[in-house]
């Protein structure tokens, strides 16, 4: 078992290794980790197909409770590769998908600045407030690759400089993705594995994000309202800014936004309806299909990259766990805490923020999902305030960064492809530090429940 454990970690290793590089596309990365996990540790080494099984757990879709659960919450916490979330994201991805083709979101750009009447200082903090929204029920990724290029259009037109805003909109919305479980991946891995609800983030790391939004907005708006100064006399082509120009179909629209409505309200009540996060995500993608012209079009536009890089990162996951390095890692953190909830409390949500963002907040999520679940029943200490700590500490910690968070690699890549290239130093001067005071909040919060 010692070559197991030694070999999934030289694995995980090399994996986390290159992902930071970026030499190779992720998701290859950790299918080839994943791969060699099934090969070298589990059938090699520990010669047991039941681990490969495991690991794949392909019969927790057969399962009844995996699709409806009936009243209350329900744990689907499992080795290996986690169902649950790849159905919901892939869903998720698909209605996206229908609202971008429809016009949804340029729309709501278009419209929101109109209402503040183009000036840059004033949709700062309005374009801020729209990605930590939006963020809550739609993934951080998403909502940043509309609005970055939302603003370097916007920057163009009215003749600004769109990087400020972008800085802030990422933060934002990985603040905004914090709040829900649908927002962030991290916190969608920690509550399918967990069986949390849409509710019960909203009612724990929601008013943390909250009162991260109250601090955050102002502090970004001191820090960019010089570089964004509105110009008196700004010309720009006001047909080009008519949000109605950015539809062209607005029945489409319309079926679009429906579905949208109806999926947010099945997230914001499956604790009550019984459905499940799978059923969810399967449901958004059945009705955006079944009401789209083109479908074959639409799954074609899909990032189902993502799709295969969550399904490697399980199964390189799954060998840390099958091998007992995870349960390793809990008496370790127990130990070096003592058993102190408050310093676990402390010791979590710095490792995460740290690690988040230096390494991807998505793999490093899902290994301490099982690290957690196993120090609360070796040490006795609350799961629930170990999992809002996690979240925060990923979510945030993700955002100090260019490379921290997939939503911060799309809008700086965006940018740099406007020929608005946003170096180490530029952005790390104002995500880094409003990191450290969301963080530093976030524990205070975390603390009083102790």
């Amino acid at each position: 078992m010692l070559l197991a454990q030694i070999l999934a970690v030289i694995i995980f290793i090399i994996m986390f290794i290159e992902i930071v590089r970026e030499r190779f596309p992720r998701y290859l990365v950790t299918l080839v980790a994943g791969g060699c996990t099934i090969l070298v540790v589990f059938l090699a080494v520990m010669r047991s197909p039941s681990a490969v099984w495991t690991a794949f757990s392909l019969d927790s879709m057969a399962e009844r409770t995996f699709w409806y659960v009936g009243q209350g919450p329900h744990s689907e916490m499992n080795s290996g590769i986690n169902w649950s979330t790849i159905l919901f994201i892939a869903g998720m991805m698909i209605m996206v998908e229908g609202l971008s083709e429809a016009g949804f979101f340029d729309w709501l750009c278009l419209r929101l600045a109109k209402l503040v009447n183009y000036k840059p200082v004033p949709l700062l903090v309005s374009f801020m407030i729209l990605s930590a929204v939006l963020s809550m029920f739609i993934d951080s990724i998403t909502v940043i690759l509309f609005l970055a290029v939302a603003s370097v259009n916007l920057g163009r037109l009215l003749k600004f400089d769109p990087v400020p805003m972008i800085i802030a909109e990422i933060f934002t919305a990985n603040l905004g993705g914090s709040a829900t479980m649908s927002g962030d991946p991290p916190n969608i891995i920690i509550g399918t594995a967990l069986g949390y609800t849409f509710g019960d983030f909203l009612r724990n790391t929601g008013i943390i994000a909250l009162v991260g939004l109250i601090i955050i907005v102002p502090y970004f708006y001191f820090c960019f309202r010089k570089e964004l100064v509105s110009r008196e006399a700004i010309i720009y082509d006001e047909e080009e800014l008519d949000p109605r120009g950015a539809v062209s179909d607005w029945k489409k629209f319309s079926i679009a936004v429906a579905i949208f409505a109806v999926i947010v309200v099945l997230l914001i009540t499956h604790a009550k309806t019984g459905l499940t996060i799978a059923t969810v995500g399967v449901l958004a993608a059945i009705l955006t299909l079944a009401t789209n012209k083109a479908p074959a079009h639409l799954i074609k536009r899909v990032d189902w990259q993502t799709v295969l890089f969550f399904i490697g990162l399980f199964l390189a996951v799954s060998g840390l766990e099958e091998s007992g390095v995870l349960e390793a890692m809990a008496h370790g953190v127990g130990a070096l805490t003592g058993g102190s909830m408050a310093m676990m409390i402390i010791v979590i949500i710095w490792l995460s923020a740290i690690a988040s963002a230096f390494v991807d907040n998505i793999p490093f999520a899902a290994t301490m999902v099982p690290v957690i679940s196993s120090l609360s029943a070796t040490m006795g200490v609350d799961l629930h305030t170990l999992a809002w700590t996690l979240s925060m500490g990923t979510d945030i910690g993700g955002s100090a960064t260019p490379i921290g968070a997939s939503a911060n690699v799309a809008g700086t890549s965006i940018a740099a492809r406007a020929g608005h290239s946003i170096s180490w130093g530029r952005y790390c001067k104002y995500s880094a530090p409003a990191a450290v005071i969301v963080i530093a909040v976030s524990m205070a919060m975390l603390l009083m429940r102790v």
